[in-house]
């Protein structure tokens, strides 16, 4: 169990969402009985069996291995024809800044141009993003989401939404929903730090 009461997969890495030393039977720590047999104190572990002593490096590391699982199944979710994840961090980037040209797409995404001109030419090609030239500047040609792309980035995120929201109903109680909600604010005040 990891400080946040999740349980880890029962394979692979812990820093990728795999057991923690422990017993593989259950995925987790192995508590150590006293010399006598007697079971020791039931003091809260984290994921790596260490203590849950609360410290900032030691949470940090909890939330790691907590989201990190939960951020690629997320990710790997792709209904037949959906985006890439390249596609759909060019198009989101789209959506929140506005109109760029390729070359800072690329250099907001930390790309090469080159990958960047062959995102957006797939992009082009299915309807999700109109090339033209920069009013401001008509030497340079701007990338903007087009109405079907905005439809589409929107449809996925829902899509996403409602997998999160299904798996929150069936597997956290009212309690723990509502201690989950709490969290949510001081999530994103570490993401804006971060």
């Amino acid at each position: 169990m990891t400080a946040l009461g999740s349980t880890l997969p029962a394979d692979g890495d812990p820093a990728d969402g795999g057991p923690a030393d422990g017993d593989p039977a259950d995925g987790g720590p192995v508590s150590a009985g006293a010399a006598d047999g007697s079971p020791v104190s039931a003091d809260p572990v984290s994921a790596d069996g260490g203590p849950a002593d609360g410290s900032p490096a030691r949470v940090a590391t909890d939330l790691r291995i907590a989201l990190g699982p939960l951020v690629r199944r997320l990710r790997r979710f792709r209904p037949d024809g959906e985006l890439t994840l390249s596609q759909t961090s060019a198009l989101v980037r789209l959506d929140r800044e506005g109109p760029a040209t390729s070359s800072e797409l690329a250099a907001a995404e930390g790309i090469r141009p080159q990958s960047m001109c062959t995102i957006v030419n797939a992009l082009l090609e299915r309807g999700l993003v109109s090339r033209a030239q920069d009013p401001a500047d008509g030497r340079r040609m701007v990338v903007s989401l087009s109405p079907a792309g905005r439809a589409g980035l929107h449809g996925a995120r829902a899509e996403r939404a409602r997998r999160l929201a299904e798996a929150i109903e069936a597997e956290l109680t009212p309690r723990e929903r509502r201690q989950l909600a709490e969290a949510i604010p001081l999530l994103e005040r570490i993401t804006r730090r971060v």
